[in-house]
């Protein structure tokens, strides 16, 4: 099979292009081992030859580009309308629709973030400790050039950082713990107390999460509260499993390999 891999353009990998790059990378020797060609391109250079497709693109221009290639029979992992599912407007409505547990959005303090597509930079996602300081944020969004985005309040709890890859491969780290961040927001939290939650439950949620957008490959954020209750307070497309990332590449070839 002729497999094409799209690595993320840089601004939506900020402090994480390496391991964006390298999760991608680790993949494609897996499926050239297994004696497929593997073609390693930039997003902005989607093409048609090819049988499957996997990317980490999220420009709309490679993702109209993705959706020529699937009208032409190519398999596309993940898919570009999968990709769309996850820009924060969509995912929240769609969370908020099948009941998926999430913050609530009328307490303070806030966390605000830009809703039109996944963080840039720190300044796409910031915590206002009342409505003076959230009104003051979306100001400052709209001075950007920011018109959507998305509120919901902070909840206080363990963050828990998740990847998963289809329905079976399904990994949680405390980001406290090892100190790996993209951006330090887990410092409003606090180190992890590591509150008992029902692990299986949580992964069942997000699977269900993952068929509703339709991502195959997929990682996120939960806050467990100390009573062992939880919510979903981010999820997004082809995370860079920096924790794990032998395991998720081993899985990810697996993924693909059925699918062919």
């Amino acid at each position: 099979m002729k497999i094409l891999a799209l690595t993320r353009d840089p601004r939506f990998s900020p402090n994480s292009v390496e391991n964006d790059r390298a999760i991608l990378m680790a993949v494609a020797r897996r499926l050239h081992s297994q004696g497929h060609e593997v073609a390693v391109r930039a997003e902005t250079e989607v093409a048609a030859d090819c049988d499957v497709c996997l990317t980490m693109g999220r420009l709309p221009a490679t993702l109209a580009g993705l959706k020529r290639l699937q009208r032409q029979g190519v398999r596309v992992v993940n898919t570009p309308l999968s990709v769309e599912n996850c820009t924060r407007s969509t995912l929240t409505r769609l969370m908020q629709v099948h009941g998926i547990p999430m913050p609530p959005s009328d307490l303070p303090p806030f966390w605000l973030k830009r809703g039109d597509a996944s963080a840039q930079s720190p300044a796409d996602v910031v915590y206002c400790q009342d409505e003076a300081a959230l009104a003051e944020a979306i100001g400052r969004f709209r001075a950007r050039g920011v018109a959507h985005h998305v509120v919901s309040s902070h909840v206080v709890g363990d963050v828990v950082k998740f990847y998963g890859v289809g329905c079976d491969f399904f990994r949680c780290y405390y980001p406290t713990d090892d100190g790996q961040t993209k951006f330090g927001d887990e410092h409003h939290n606090g180190p992890a107390h590591h509150y008992i939650y029902n692990k299986e439950e949580m992964h069942s949620q997000v699977v269900r999460l993952a068929a509703i957008t339709g991502l195959e490959v997929y990682g996120g954020d939960a806050i467990v509260r100390p009573d062992g209750t939880f919510c979903i307070i981010d999820f997004n497309d082809w995370p860079s499993f920096a924790r794990c990332r032998d395991e998720a590449a081993e899985a990810i070839s697996q993924l693909v390999s059925k699918g062919m």
